[in-house]
């Protein structure tokens, strides 16, 4: 495994002005918002009050319980969504993009020496995410498609073979990118809107007085009366609110302001009209009538296109948690919280556009598990919450660290909103946790899973760079003895890749030992990852010469950036250093790793852990986009 090469968190910090150049096309990014950051939380309706009403058996049986439940779905998405995630959290962008690394890395800035418990905070947010990544597409899909039922009845049996099916489509179209498709989902996800706020305003017309339900103390009275069941119920509300974090996460994507017009110009106000149509349709129709409001509050003839459509919609939702892992996994790759993975480009023009092969196929086998094994939209909803409010909390603790060291609120201010929401997302997570053993062990596995191997890479790194630097040549000390007594000298540029500035690069010794010749020009080169998101070409390349054989090249790219060294090494010419990449070889260290002598049984199975996963990293060359044809590779053997 190729090690020296790898990137390494930087130590400095580059600011990166974030452009507003996105405020140039306002509509479209507002029209894209809604397609790509309001997908999910806009399929919530399917099957969130449902789940409310289903939770409690007989419970549900007056009028002031539906106005209760629906007054808790009212508030929650207030407080939840409009006050904390849009006014607040989108606010705390990192030169203009979000997320749990995202953020995480933000409040790192702050520290000299940041403390462990934020990075382990990021790892946490990031390993929970992978969990709610699976479960979104299950759920939404088997939801969507369940309406079958109404419109044919027969068809019962059939809902999760569809829904198979459309799942791996979904997923088989990933390597073709997202780009064209994209186009259209703005558009289908407004008119989904839109229908959502027809279909419940249609409803609400036939019973007006369900909109006393904008009374919060309704909501506050339903918890109080029912406490035996109230963790339960709010387990089952929690789904109204399942797709905030998208919110922050495509942040870099759209900007806060189209994501902030989105909401409150049409998403917030169409979910509120279609969950008061719900309950509308409950009390008007009887509580026990009703089974599934979502679809039975329909026209019978407008029935089947709007299950086509709610397919279509969820299609949209998984699509946008898919491009979301990507992205984020691209992110902890390039921030050394994970190995090195294939990543291939769908976009000539947008760098974005992602596809990786590795955690597509992880996706679509736990999300094809998920399907046949719990095989209803009913029993999933009883895996879904956990991981997701467990991201919440994350940005929370994370947010708090910002609007303290960054944005220097007083403490009492920080304190004020850290409470209140600590109580509203830490209830969340106590009701979704109390689903452990009915379906939220999966995703907790999976986050727990996620987060193992990230710590054991990180954690094995660490250890291997320790015992690189008891076993390095200082670079300066090799330098000053190659001058004194310069050896045999061959034309061209070598070019040697190493994560330490300090030492010398062992594929440069090796080179030296066995081949005893150097170039004309040999360039010690370190790759590191800013703590922004992106770095300007002219804050990109450093060059520093040691003497006229040896020089030192420091490229920095942002955690967003797909890091091309050949590229970046052509911006060193504005620095006057004449690059040609033919007349360029790049010497990289292939390490093999043994396991040695370990203190304890965790330490040896965490090494296993870091050998396997290195293995199975991708290679340096395809990663850094280096020509195959210019590369060197020596190994050498590690002992850890």
């Amino acid at each position: 495994m190729t090690h020296s090469e790898n990137t390494a968190p930087s130590v400095g910090d580059v600011n990166v002005p974030h452009s507003d150049h996105k405020s140039n096309n306002l509509p479209m990014l507002t029209l894209g918002a809604i397609g790509v950051v309001y997908g999910d939380i806009g399929t919530s309706p399917i099957y969130a009050f449902r789940q409310a009403m289903h939770v409690r058996p007989g419970a549900a049986a007056t009028n002031i319980e539906i106005l209760g439940l629906l007054s808790l779905i009212v508030w929650v998405l207030a407080l939840t969504v409009a006050v904390k995630y849009v006014f607040f959290v989108t606010r705390a962008d990192n030169n203009g993009e979000g997320g749990t690394l995202s953020l995480m890395a933000l409040a790192r800035k702050t520290f000299t020496n940041p403390p462990f418990w934020i990075t382990a905070l990021g790892i946490l947010g990031a390993a929970m995410f992978f969990g709610d990544a699976i479960i979104t597409p299950a759920v939404s899909v088997l939801s969507a498609v369940e309406g079958i039922d109404l419109v044919a009845p027969g068809m019962t049996r059939w809902v999760v073979p569809i829904t198979l099916v459309i799942i791996v489509g979904v997923f088989a179209v990933q390597k073709f990118g997202t780009a064209k498709v994209a186009i259209i989902f703005g558009p289908i996800t407004a008119i989904w809107f839109l229908v959502l706020g027809a279909s419940g305003l249609f409803n609400i017309a036939q019973y007006p007085a369900i909109l006393w339900a904008l009374n919060p103390l309704l909501g506050i009275e339903f918890l109080v009366t029912h406490l035996g069941i109230a963790f339960v119920v709010m387990g089952a509300i929690f789904l109204a609110v399942t797709g905030a974090e998208a919110l922050y996460v495509d942040l870099g994507h759209f900007g806060r302001k189209p994501i902030v017009l989105a909401w409150f110009g049409l998403v917030f106000p169409c979910l509120l009209l279609n969950y008061f149509g719900q309950g509308a349709y409950v009390l008007h129709t009887g509580v026990n009538n009703v089974v599934s409001p979502f679809y039975e509050m329909q026209p019978e003839w407008a029935l089947l296109p709007f299950v086509i459509l709610a397919t279509l919609a969820t299609i949209i939702a998984s699509q946008a948690v898919i491009t979301g892992t990507f992205s984020l996994t691209q992110q902890a790759i390039a921030m050394n919280m994970l190995p090195r993975m294939r990543v291939l480009h769908t976009s000539e023009t947008q760098s974005g556009q992602i596809y990786m092969p590795q955690i597509n196929m992880f996706l679509m086998i736990g999300v094809l598990i998920l399907v046949a094994a719990f095989g209803s939209s009913a029993s999933l909803s009883n895996a879904y919450g956990i991981a997701v409010s467990g991201v919440m909390i994350v940005t929370l603790a994370l947010l708090l660290v910002v609007m303290r060291r960054n944005w220097k609120w007083p403490l009492w201010a920080v304190a004020s909103f850290g409470v209140v929401f600590a109580i509203i997302d830490g209830g969340f997570f106590a009701a979704n946790a109390s689903k452990l053993f009915q379906g939220g062990w999966f995703p907790a596995a999976v986050a727990v899973f996620v987060a193992l191997l990230m710590g054991s890479w990180m954690a094995g790194r660490r250890r291997l760079q320790e015992k690189t630097r008891r076993d390095e040549v200082p670079l300066q000390f090799l330098v000053d003895n190659l001058a004194k007594k310069k050896p045999t000298t061959v034309p061209g540029t070598a070019i040697f890749l190493t994560s330490d500035i300090e030492g010398a690069p062992t594929a440069l010794l090796h080179s030296l030992k066995h081949y005893k010749v150097l170039h004309e020009q040999n360039v010690i080169l370190t790759v590191r990852t800013s703590t922004s998101p992106r770095v300007p070409d002219d804050e990109k390349v450093t060059i520093d010469a040691y003497n006229a054989l040896f020089f030192r090249v420091v490229i920095t790219f942002g955690f967003m950036e797909t890091p091309n060294l050949p590229k970046a090494l052509g911006l060193a010419r504005k620095l006057g250093w004449k690059f040609d990449i033919m007349s360029t070889s790049f010497f990289l260290s292939r390490r093999s790793l043994k396991i040695g002598k370990s203190t304890s049984f965790w330490h040896t199975w965490q090494d296993k852990l870091f050998i396997r996963l290195s293995r199975n990293a991708s290679d340096a060359t395809e990663y850094f986009h280096i020509p195959s044809g210019r590369v060197v590779e020596i190994g050498t053997q590690v002992l850890l």
